[in-house]
C-alpha cells in the first residue's frame, strides 16, 4: 500500500480557521458522506488559503507536522482517504 503524499483536511466542527503544517493538501470539506469534491489547494508562498467549495480558511503553522492540523481532528486520517 503506498503512503498518501497529500494530507486531508476536514471542517466536521465548523471552525472559522484550520491551522495545518502542510502547504499542499486536499479539503474534502466534511468527513463522507457529506463531502465535497475533494479539491488540491495549493498556498504556494503564502499562508493561507480559502476553499472555494466550503470556504474555510486554512492557515499554514511551520511547527505542526505535515499531516496535522489544529483543532487536530480537522485532519483526516489515512485509513478515511482509501
Amino acid at each position: 500500500m503506498a503512503d498518501r503524499i497529500v494530507p486531508h483536511f476536514h471542517n466536521d466542527p465548523g471552525v472559522g480557521v484550520i491551522e495545518i503544517g502542510a502547504r499542499e493538501f486536499m479539503c474534502i470539506g466534511a468527513r463522507p458522506p457529506f463531502d465535497h469534491p475533494h479539491v488540491f489547494l495549493d498556498m504556494g508562498g503564502d499562508t493561507e488559503i480559502i476553499c472555494p467549495y466550503c470556504s474555510t480558511l486554512y492557515r499554514f503553522d511551520p511547527t505542526l507536522p505535515p499531516a496535522a492540523a489544529r483543532p487536530a481532528e480537522c485532519a483526516l486520517p489515512e485509513t478515511e482517504t482509501a
